[in-house]
């Protein structure tokens, strides 16, 4: 996967906040440092949590999908309303002249997107935020994401007594969109 290789054979990781600007014809510009990363091809911006946006390197959402296609199916109602959600709102962009992307009406209706926005880097996805909800988001998730860490910090040390320090701080249930909790390593979900 992509983000497997972020940091290592030359591939930056998409890291930091910035403040950015959307313009009146609903384009954003990337800081440089994030374009550097992105602009080696197509872009994909879809829905993400907490009426965000996501935006993937092409190659990293073809990972994305094809995951997502492997673990859900048409014929359960969560699967398809997930994949309403992700899959169906994606849209392939390239960068303008200038480094903007051009966000649909749609997406900046679901992400209340106004003229102040955020973008933040997170690893292996860049989040577009309106910047009032961002503020908000952050004032609201503290308790989440003291618990995260906690509950992250336990993980790595049952990893390093038994032995599997994997060395990845990323690995398991606080750490992202594909990670794999506790009950599954354990067979309660199986492909």
């Amino acid at each position: 996967m992509f983000w497997e290789n972020l940091g290592k054979n030359g591939i930056d990781m998409l890291t930091g906040e910035f403040n950015a600007t959307l313009d009146e014809a609903g384009r954003i510009s990337l800081p440089r440092k994030m374009r550097d990363v992105l602009e080696k091809g197509k872009v994909v911006l879809t829905k993400g949590m907490n009426n965000c946006l996501r935006l993937y390197a092409f190659e990293e959402w073809n990972e994305v999908y094809s995951y997502v296609m492997r673990k859900t199916t048409q014929f359960s109602g969560r699967g398809v309303a997930f994949r309403r959600q992700l899959i169906a709102s994606a849209h392939e962009l390239e960068f303008d002249k200038q480094g903007r992307i051009p966000v649909t009406q749609r997406l900046r209706g679901f992400a209340g997107l106004s003229k102040d926005c955020v973008i933040v880097g997170q690893g292996d996805y860049i989040e577009i935020w309106d910047e009032g909800r961002y503020e908000e988001y952050l004032l609201s998730s503290e308790d989440e994401f003291k618990n995260a860490s906690e509950e992250l910090d336990a993980m790595m040390m049952k990893e390093r007594d038994l032995g599997n320090d994997t060395g990845c701080p990323h690995s398991g249930a606080a750490g992202g969109d594909i990670a794999v909790s506790l009950s599954e390593r354990q067979g309660g979900v199986h492909d």
